[in-house]
């Protein structure tokens, strides 16, 4: 019997046949875009809601809906909370960028340099030390806050900026991630080139790989930036007056005053709250051409 024959009888058993590749991809890509836009929607709808909650005054944030405007006082609230108490919430501003900018700053140049000498030197006891820099992530960050402020009671540093930046410079994560990237990125003949020609290490270092580190660099930069300046219980250890307080800590305190004096700052915090985020979204921003400057490398290689 021929296969047209096989074709033609009613009761034959029809094959199955392949898959259209084109209804597979079309399929993985629409469950992907329902996906994305359930976590963006996640992602956003607090936002969303601080957005509306920091446009009304105190009679429509308990009296309104929670997700729509019920009047515009976002330029009083603005207004209120950059004159209370002389202006506090400025200067608390400028100690969270001074934190998270000047520590993430030499945090990251000095993982940079810690994670290239781990990956590029050969030392006695370095894979001890990687060791030690990866073991680290077990100790939950909470835990070395008590040490921290004894050894800083001790020499006097409690109340005082480098109770904030000194643990803000040393990061592990920060050097695993610096140390992943320069075995990633610098090769071992461009390092032996420029010694042959006479360049010494320091020179190396900052003329050479600092340059082709720059995506890396920013990666953990804004990495070390965003863990800084969302910090909360490090600050309320370590800084005792307000003078030296961060934005967290900050709001956290004119959260707990309608508790402690009936005072209600709840428009202030949300307002305060939602200028905290402005900084961090900037640096976002920001960072995009390191990184696509750092994706387009990698294709020309």
């Amino acid at each position: 019997m021929t296969l047209t024959e096989e074709r033609t009888e009613p009761h034959s058993v029809r094959r199955l046949t392949r898959p259209d590749p084109a209804s597979r991809t079309r399929g993985g890509q629409r469950f992907l875009l329902v996906g994305l836009t359930l976590a963006s929607v996640y992602s956003l709808f607090p936002v969303w809601w601080l957005m509306v909650a920091a446009t009304k005054n105190r009679v429509g944030l308990y009296q309104s809906n929670g997700l729509w405007f019920s009047g515009w006082h976002l330029w009083d609230n603005l207004h209120q909370l950059f004159t209370y108490e002389h202006g506090i919430f400025l200067r608390w501003t400028a100690n969270s960028f001074l934190y998270a900018g000047v520590g993430s700053l030499g945090g990251t140049l000095l993982a940079l340099a810690t994670g290239y000498g781990l990956a590029r030197f050969q030392f006695p006891g370095r894979s001890l030390v990687f060791a030690c820099v990866v073991g680290s992530f077990l100790i939950p960050i909470a835990l070395l806050t008590l040490p921290l402020y004894l050894l800083f009671s001790q020499i006097g540093m409690v109340d005082t900026p480098w109770a904030m930046l000194i643990p803000c410079l040393i990061n592990p994560f920060s050097v695993y991630l610096a140390k992943v990237y320069t075995e990633a990125t610098i090769p071992y003949e461009l390092l032996e080139a420029a010694r042959i020609d006479g360049a010494g290490e320091l020179r190396i270092f900052f003329s050479i790989v600092l340059r082709m580190m720059t995506t890396g660099g920013a990666t953990v930069f804004l990495l070390a930036f965003v863990n800084t300046w969302n910090a909360f219980f490090l600050p309320l250890t370590v800084l005792r007056g307000e003078n030296n307080w961060t934005l967290n800590i900050g709001l956290y305190n004119w959260s707990g005053k309608r508790l402690e004096s009936g005072v209600d700052l709840t428009s202030l915090v949300l307002t305060g709250a939602l200028l905290s985020i402005v900084p961090m979204a900037i640096m976002m921003v920001a960072m995009r051409r390191y990184w696509r400057t750092g994706v387009t490398l990698g294709a020309l290689k």
